[in-house]
């Protein structure tokens, strides 16, 4: 521990720190030292990386694999470098602050989208290295972020995306019907924070209550060794009404938002981000009815031409309605418009469409539906205070 105590500080520091990177942009930095005492550098090192890693145990088996997007080594020199001697050490002195400047440019072409999943991650950083006659080498190390662009206004993932199926359903072994689903969205390509609007419609002739639902599913697929690991999870999810016996129900427009997501990874050979849109129905005594509708989540810049020209035309339209703004105040919303339609949204948490959570939603048999919210308060303009007050004074 007596060998670090010359060294106050050494760090790696980004010009822009709150940057995302992207293919062909340049990285630029310092490196900075400061010591507590008469210091001699030899040299002063960096390495820049970006690095796929899949691993996890299967059985006694360890699964493992690596992909390399980045690998950038350069030795670094100060800009008016003191030397001493032949070595051409660096003095180092206390009090001064050593700046070393490095700068490279990422690969062009398709790069792995920062990621931390269950199984695997890709990650981009740079490390510095601190060599010093007769001591150990010091070490520093810096992440940063690099984002693939995934351009959404393709004419691919601009297409609608609709599916449909039918299934027939059984009690004890007894026919009682079917379930029928078939759905569609307007495109297949979305960016953080747009809305899905679904189209679908559902027929339930079977004699149990069902249930509509649809998800956002994230499937994080890893690759090693010849094997196959695959992560789901139920990223957000909203329902509709229930579904009586011979009855159909349709949505006509039902918004789903997708929330704040990584981007999807499709060009990585042993880890791959995937999304779904699922439509499912919950059939009480019998599997679900899963419509998959696959979903490509873009990076913001994919999408900023079309959210700036509709967010302008949105402004355009509405300027003019601004200036005719009363200076009434409103009068007090309606009770049931402050309730959401989808006010059960399921937890995020919950296991992956596996959950027991049709056992009161979705039973059997029909049954009372349960009051969900107190009766609204009645609403005057008279205060209940001032008019007994007034009663007071007059029986007096």
């Amino acid at each position: 521990m007596v060998m670090f105590k010359k060294i106050k500080s050494f760090e790696v520091v980004f010009n822009d720190p709150e940057k995302v990177y992207g293919s062909g942009e340049k990285v630029a930095g310092r490196v900075i030292v400061e010591v507590c005492e008469v210091t001699r550098v030899k040299a002063v090192r960096i390495l820049a990386c970006g690095v796929a890693k899949v691993l996890w145990m299967q059985g006694s088996q360890q699964c493992k694999q690596t992909l390399d997007y980045l690998r950038y080594e350069d030795t670094l020199l100060l800009e008016e470098q003191p030397t001493a001697g032949e070595n051409e050490m660096v003095i180092m002195r206390p009090g001064n602050k050593y700046e070393y400047k490095f700068g490279f440019e990422l690969p062009q072409g398709p790069l792995g989208t920062s990621f931390k999943g269950k199984y695997g991650c890709v990650d981009y950083w740079v490390k510095a290295f601190l060599d010093r006659p007769s001591q150990p080498t010091q070490e520093a190390k810096k992440n940063f972020e690099v984002m693939d662009l995934v351009d959404v206004n393709t004419p691919d993932l601009m297409a609608p995306v609709s599916a449909k199926k039918e299934k027939k359903v059984s009690c004890m072994f007894i026919p009682d019907g079917r379930v029928s689903v078939s759905a569609r969205i307007d495109r297949k390509g979305f960016c953080e924070g747009d809305d899905i609007s679904i189209h679908a419609d559902f027929e339930n002739t079977c004699s149990r209550i069902v249930v509509p639902k649809a998800a956002i599913v994230a499937r994080h697929t890893y690759l090693a060794n010849g094997q196959t690991k695959v992560f789901t999870q139920k990223l957000s999810s909203v329902r509709g009404n229930h579904i009586i016996s011979g009855t159909c129900a349709s949505w006509r427009g039902k918004s789903l938002r997708v929330q704040k997501i990584r981007p999807s990874i499709l060009g990585c050979n042993i880890l791959k981000v995937e999304y779904s849109l699922l439509i499912y129905v919950s059939v009480p005594g019998s599997k679900k009815v899963i419509l998959d509708l696959p979903l490509v989540i873009g990076s913001r810049s994919g999408l900023s031409s079309r959210t700036s020209s509709m967010a302008s035309r949105t402004s355009s339209e509405m300027s003019w309605i601004d200036l005719n703004i009363p200076d009434t105040p409103e009068a007090p919303p309606c009770y049931m418009d402050i309730i959401p339609e989808d006010h059960r949204l399921e937890s995020p948490t919950t296991p992956l469409l596996d959950d027991v959570d049709d056992s009161q939603d979705s039973p059997i048999f029909m049954y009372a539906p349960e009051f969900q919210f107190m009766p609204p308060p009645t609403y005057t303009e008279v205060d209940p205070c001032v008019l007994n007050n007034n009663n007071n004074n007059n029986v007096q």
